[in-house]
């Protein structure tokens, strides 16, 4: 037994080894951790359990025989993050570049299917060149069955990928198949082709940082919800992210004693938000003064500026906030805010988190370029995600909503549960001044003082239809609040629909959103 007790400790030595001391400390000279240490980092200290430490590949081709490594490449197995169990993969660059052959993709399978079946997060830390090619088909049993594990994990198990390293080909998507990507700066990439190939076939010349850099994907594909500077900080996103969420979608997300009062008054919003519809502010002002402790945890603040999603507590409750933002197009909906937004509400409705949305939107971005793109399509979307979602909703006009924007921003048509209005809010299909020219162009066209009788046509159409109070009085809205009541009368509404429970809806496999 002392001999066996021996070699096995030997062998477990060897496996934390990775690739060799020397290829570990070529990972730590470029900035980035190893992937045990990623793992010891994140994870409560001495909770980590690895699983399949002495897996390696079956390949015998290409001299593969002589470059055999205990674990195959990637670390996995299961712990603890502030006492909460969780589900953990880190792959390890250092051997084989952390590419995924067949038993460096069963291990993943194996998490991410013990994560689904024992209803706990996953965690997927991404560090690999993607296939291994030396493994030909057996790819197919070590790639694609991860995508598929990621898809049967939707919706019932979080799942957050961070991209910590290379995350190409493959990878890639079981990356985006997540509820969450985040990826670090400067020493991550991610990308379906990488340069060489893109040169070759298109001709196109482009660097790995332009191509699949943090903040090309975080900004401008929108592919990244959130970017970190470095490992440490990712992993610290990381920890943050899953306070916010459940363990799985039969739980709600833990609510936490807060020192906030619940019914504090917010007098600071008649401040922070201007009356003249044209002047713009910052509705993060807005989202800070009304959450707990002013904590609100955005996400992808650098795609889609023009619309805000994320978390917050109200009354030590979890919510998920989409919010206009005036700053970015007049808070105008376009193709990409439609997507970042319906897709957030998705996930928020799979893991029980009631959402709460602050509206001042001139409607959806006029142009060509938006109609080409499909923003009809895109828009639905966000019609889709509300209509199908099952949480508490509750809806706040700040200033304005107009047209198509009214149903993308939550009525009681829709599926919302409570809907205020601030008393300066203006909602109707069309402004006034397009309002008078359509209802009154005959009339205007042959009067002497065009101008005047204009002016007057446009204050009459103000005053009657684009109040709040024309839309209580039809309730459209439960009540016009004053502003410094947003907070307690939202949370109020949130308190009364805790217990909420829908009628069954018509049996159906699944909807067919618009994609």
């Amino acid at each position: 037994m002392h001999e066996e007790l021996v070699k096995l400790s030997a062998l477990e030595e060897k496996a934390c080894e990775g690739g060799g001391a020397e290829k570990l400390d070529q990972q730590r000279k470029l900035g980035k951790m190893t992937a045990r240490e990623r793992i010891e980092y994140l994870l409560d200290s001495g909770s980590f359990v690895e699983l399949n430490m002495l897996a390696e590949h079956q390949c015998y081709d290409f001299g593969m025989v002589k470059k055999r490594f205990l674990g195959d490449g990637v670390v996995t197995g299961y712990g603890t993050i502030t006492g909460r169990k969780i589900f953990i993969y880190s792959e390890d660059a250092t051997v084989l570049g952390g590419s995924t052959g067949k038993v460096h993709g069963a291990k993943i399978h194996y998490i991410l299917k013990m994560a689904r079946e024992t209803m706990v997060p996953v965690i997927c830390l991404n560090d690999s060149g993607g296939a291994r090619i030396q493994e030909g088909m057996d790819n197919v049993y070590g790639i694609t069955q991860i995508f598929y594990q990621n898809v049967m994990n939707s919706g019932v198990v979080p799942q957050i990928a961070a991209i910590m390293g290379d995350c190409t080909g493959g990878s890639a998507y079981s990356a985006a198949l997540c509820d969450f990507m985040l990826q670090v700066e400067k020493t991550a990439h991610v990308f379906i082709t990488g340069p060489a190939v893109i040169k070759e076939v298109t001709g196109e010349e482009v660097s790995f940082e332009d191509l699949g850099g943090a903040k090309v994907q975080s900004s401008r594909s929108g592919v990244v919800h959130l970017a970190a500077r470095n490992d440490q900080e990712c992993l610290d996103l990381i920890r943050k992210l899953l306070i916010f969420l459940p363990q799985n979608n039969m739980e709600k997300p833990q609510s936490l004693p807060s020192k906030d009062p619940v019914d504090r008054e917010v007098p600071e919003l008649i401040e922070i938000v201007p009356t003249d519809m044209k002047k713009s502010y910052d509705m993060k002002k807005v989202i800070a003064a009304i959450v707990d402790d002013a904590d609100f945890f955005e996400v992808g603040p650098n795609y889609a500026k023009n619309i805000i999603i994320g978390f917050g507590r109200m009354g030590g409750h979890v919510v998920g906030i989409v919010a206009n933002q005036p700053r970015v197009f007049g808070g105008c909906i376009d193709i990409n805010a439609s997507d970042k937004s319906s897709r957030f509400i998705r996930m928020c409705d799979a893991y029980n988190i009631p959402l709460v949305t602050l509206v001042d939107v001139p409607g959806f971005l006029p142009g060509t370029s938006q109609e080409y793109g499909g923003i009809i399509r895109h828009g639905a979307k966000m019609l889709y995600a509300w209509s199908e979602a099952s949480v508490p909703k509750i809806s706040c006009i700040i200033r304005k909503m107009y047209g198509g924007s009214i149903p993308a921003m939550g009525v009681h048509q829709i599926g919302f549960d409570q809907v205020f209005a601030w008393p300066t809010a203006e909602m109707q299909m069309v402004g006034a001044e397009a309002a008078a020219r359509i209802l009154y162009g005959k009339e205007l066209k042959t009067a002497e003082n065009k101008a005047e009788l204009f002016a007057e046509k446009v204050q009459e159409y103000q005053d009657t239809y684009l109040t709040p109070y024309h839309s209580a009085s039809r309730a459209v809205i439960d009540a016009v609040i004053h502003p410094k009541d947003t907070r307690k009368r939202i949370i109020s509404a949130l308190c009364m629909l805790r217990t909420k429970k829908e009628s069954s809806r018509a049996w159906r496999k699944h909807g067919n959103i618009p994609l």
